[in-house]
């Protein structure tokens, strides 16, 4: 990492184009503080593991984090041969060969899905490693200015996560779409409509999980014993998943390690059964490769077959997993993860269970814990409800991750984020969530009872999340890939198809349970889109009241006698100015501290923001005010609370642009002299560049003892406290979501310095009134 001195020495005027020299020196500052350090922050699009290695070194990463993600990312997937031929079969198998057309629709669905869909294309989608619903919005608002908020800056552009790497074929196809969707209203919130609709599905898929792989799991003990009704089967499920959610407090990673090995025995177990089966019962069943036996199936049950679809679905639950844990691993090693391990593995599963059935029609409905040899029962049992218990895990710490992904873009209410793990950044517990979703499990637990019931609402959360997913892909493949017209219509047509046969099939089941999904999504989207919009509103009420330079400098006048030694923090979210909490601060307090330091906090659609790349400073001028502006920027999934303390940050950062700023004085003063000479017909002149310089240490000096004691004397942070009302003469409609569902949120969540870790003791609450 380069010393700060090092960046201090460029010649950063070189940058700026010849008619903007001299006019636009502030904005010349703001960019040269922007590139500090700006080699340390190269991010690669691979993810995080971004640090100069060998070959070797690099490869024996890349198999570390392989075995490690077939414990985080494979339990939901690698748990589906527990409950799908029961949950396809429901009424029992009608003729012997309906097992080879369900064994085929298995095995093209799991080839076409999770391995060339998802291991193949989606994985390549990923936002600088992070993937799920909100990697993919964001590379949309990156690449078209499709985001709901004007917060955008030209300086975002130069973070070094930010860019995307554009080909430039096919430009006109791309561009034409990117200015229909910049122009439509309508593209704009159905894009953001979207994004919440695919959280609230994998949010849902999070309390389903946990119920169906448990209770699946659990089952298999009335095998070996009558004493199990199903009503201790229920209790069971239901004391284990209560233990589940208690322990997520100790964080992933505490747990994570022991995952691998686990789910790596229960793939061998099921494999290896499945191998025995296959020369035990019946060997055939490899015929099943041919897809003819699918159209036989189809043609023997006509509409039976279609709705039975809905159980084939559970093969692929939890792909949508594989996407949103990319961050916690690399795109390589989850791919060599899925072909070597999990793909094989399932194949001879699902292979097995069919020779075993095509000899036990009547055992169908227990076809996982009947297929098993006698003597593996018991180890079976035990790894089956470990591996349930892990698949659970991944959905859940999924949950917690989306959510704080979709916080930070002011989509979700806020709530505490606790990170769990100082060596793995995406590890995340959330409290109020974590409960929410216990309650939830529960009650749908005790509720539904059985596995085929929960399958029918599981199924459609997973295929709606999947179909949003080839959406966004289908955008990202035009826009940005610029990918073959051919390439595009082919992967509508094959994979395209199959999910919104799938996604009919799985809606036919909507009043057998498929409601619950639906109107879990529902209620989240309610919560997610008030949030979201009364956070635009204000965002948009502070714009049109902000206070304009010329107004800082006239109450900076009046009260530049009284002005308080300390240093005053102003936080907000307006990144276009001055808030207006500041006229209201000073119409009730007459005094002003000695440093003023303005803070927007601004999300930026990337994943991380790197640290040296955070601050963006610019003066109020004139400077010996000791007025500045900060835009704090962040990822979404940067943590917010920083180790060290944020004001501490913060105050480095200011000296360090401070100097910078002084610098690039002396370096626009110094051409503005050489330019002088050319015109005076090039005289030769003394150079007194060494009086410039000593002529403007003078004030950079002084700023930065001003500094330094202020920050000696103390921090106040003020921190906005708005009432937010409907404005008189609004609709029904507004005032009841502003004033009644958005206060009620407002009131039982937590509060904005809650998320800075701002000290209690040196915080003030400026109080305020928005009419919205």
């Amino acid at each position: 990492m380069s010393s700060p001195e090092h960046v201090l020495q460029e010649d950063t005027t070189e940058e700026i184009p010849q008619q903007l020299q001299g006019k636009k020196l502030s904005w010349n500052r703001l960019r040269r503080y922007d590139s500090l350090d700006m080699e340390s922050g190269k991010v690669g699009s691979g993810g995080h593991h971004h640090h100069h290695r060998s070959k070797g070194e690099e490869w024996s990463l890349i198999l570390h984090l392989a075995f490690q993600s077939i414990g985080v990312v494979y339990g939901d997937i690698g748990t589906s041969p527990l409950y799908v031929y029961a949950s396809t079969f429901t009424d029992g198998i009608k003729h012997n060969d309906d097992i080879l057309g369900v064994l085929s629709l298995i095995f093209y669905t799991i080839t076409l899905i999770p391995l060339i869909k998802y291991v193949f294309i989606v994985l390549r989608a990923n936002d600088n490693g992070d993937g799920g619903t909100f990697a993919l919005y964001s590379l949309v608002c990156r690449y078209a200015k499709v985001g709901l908020i004007p917060s955008q800056e030209a300086e975002d552009r130069d973070v070094s996560t930010f860019h995307l790497e554009l080909p430039n074929n096919r430009m006109k196809r791309a561009s034409r779409i990117k200015t229909k969707l910049e122009n439509s209203k309508f593209a704009k919130f159905f894009l953001l409509f979207a994004t919440m609709l695919g959280t609230s599905m994998v949010i849902g898929d999070g309390v389903l999980t946990p119920c169906i792989s448990v209770l699946s799991a659990v089952g298999g003990i009335k095998n070996s014993t009558t004493a199990m009704t199903e009503e201790r089967i229920v209790w069971i499920s239901v004391a284990i998943l209560v233990l589940l959610f208690v322990v997520q407090r100790f964080g992933t990673d505490k747990v994570g390690y022991s995952f691998a090995p686990i789910i790596c025995v229960w793939f061998f177990f099921i494999s290896g059964i499945g191998v025995y089966n296959f020369f035990k019962f019946d060997t055939s069943v490899v015929k099943a490769i041919n897809p003819k036996y699918i159209v036989d199936y189809f043609r023997r049950n006509k509409d039976k077959a279609w709705v039975s679809l809905g159980g084939v679905v559970l093969a692929i639950t939890g792909t949508e997993a594989l996407f949103a844990d990319v961050g916690h691993f690399t795109v390589r090693s989850i791919q060599i993860s899925m072909c070597t391990v999990t793909y094989p593995a399932l194949v001879l599963a699902y292979t097995g269970q069919a020779s075993f059935l095509r000899k036990h029609n009547d055992l169908v409905l227990d076809t996982f814990y009947k297929s098993i040899p006698g003597h593996m029962y018991w180890p079976m049992f035990v790894v089956a409800v470990l591996a349930s218990i892990i698949a659970s895990q991944a959905m859940i710490s999924g949950t917690f991750s989306i959510i704080q992904q979709s916080l930070s873009l002011g989509c979700f209410p806020r709530v505490k984020i606790v990170h769990t793990s100082a060596k793995y950044e995406g590890q995340v517990y959330i409290p109020e969530v974590n409960y929410l979703l216990m309650v939830a499990c529960v009650f749908v637990t005790i509720g539904f009872r059985t596995t085929a019931k929960i399958g029918n609402a599981y199924g459609i959360a997973v295929v709606f999340v999947m179909t949003l997913t080839s959406a966004f892909l289908v955008l990202v493949m035009i826009m940005i890939w610029k990918t073959h017209i051919a390439l595009i219509i082919l992967y509508i047509l094959i994979i395209g198809s199959i999910e919104l046969v799938y996604l009919s099939s799985v809606l036919f089941k909507f009043d057998q349970g498929g409601y619950l999904p639906l109107a879990f999504a529902l209620f989240l989207m309610s919560v997610m889109y008030i949030w979201n919009y009364v956070y635009r509103k204000k965002y948009y009420y502070e714009l049109d009241h902000k206070i304009s330079p010329d107004k800082v400098k006239e109450i900076m006048v009046e009260n530049k006698s009284y002005r308080l030694p300390g240093l005053a923090i102003f936080y907000s979210e307006l990144v276009h100015g001055i808030p207006p909490i500041f006229k209201h601060y000073v119409d009730n307090v007459p005094a002003l501290h000695s440093v003023l330091v303005f803070v927007s906090i601004k999300s930026l659609p990337i994943s991380k923001v790197p640290v040296e790349e955070r601050f963006l400073f610019r003066r109020v001028q004139p400077n010996d005010f000791h007025v500045y502006r900060c835009v704090v920027r962040y990822g979404y999934t940067d943590i917010r609370n920083e180790q060290e303390p944020f004001e501490k940050i913060l105050v480095e950062g200011l000296k360090v642009f401070i100097r910078e700023d002084y610098m690039g004085m002396t370096h626009a003063l110094d051409r503005e002299e050489k330019d002088r000479e050319v015109e005076d017909g090039g005289m030769t002149k003394v150079d007194n560049t060494d009086d410039e310089i000593a002529k403007e240490e003078g004030p950079m000096d002084i700023d930065i003892e001003v500094l330094d004691k202020a920050w000696r004397c103390g921090v106040v942070h003020f921190v906005g406290e708005h009432d937010v009302v409907a404005s008189k003469g609004a609709g029904i409609v507004k005032r009841i979501m502003i004033d009644y569902a958005y206060n009620f949120l407002k009131r039982n969540l937590r509060q904005s310095n809650k998320m800075f870790d701002i000290p209690q003791k040196r915080m003030l609450k400026v109080g305020m009134t928005y009419e919205l």
